[in-house]
């Protein structure tokens, strides 16, 4: 299962990332482009196989195998932006259950 959080450069910052799921066999993402280590969590970024760019964080070091979120933002911005983007995804993991929680 991967969690989608869309927080492209055209949100205002108000809004927050909007997770969703999505279970789709269609296009697969690209090999890996790099491995980040954020926080203490280990992501591998890939070009997502969806629409026009995109980016796909796979989360290699959390408690549900297959599990991470992809970003509409393309895999080239800066490292910091994958951490942010990262750092946004993390907050929103329930600790008991290792997926995004239900408000």
């Amino acid at each position: 299962m991967l969690a989608l959080v869309d927080k492209s450069p055209a949100c205002d910052g108000d809004d927050p990332p909007v997770p969703a799921v999505y279970r789709g066999t269609e296009g697969r993402s690209g090999p890996v482009l790099f491995i980040l280590d954020v926080d203490g969590e280990r992501f591998a970024i890939r070009r997502a196989a969806w629409g026009q760019g995109g980016t796909d964080y796979d989360w290699l070091s959390g408690p549900n195998k297959g599990y991470g979120f992809s970003s509409s933002a393309t895999p080239n911005r800066s490292m910091e932006e994958h951490q942010e983007s990262i750092r946004t995804f993390l907050a929103m993991i329930d600790p008991n259950t290792g997926y995004i929680g239900d408000d």
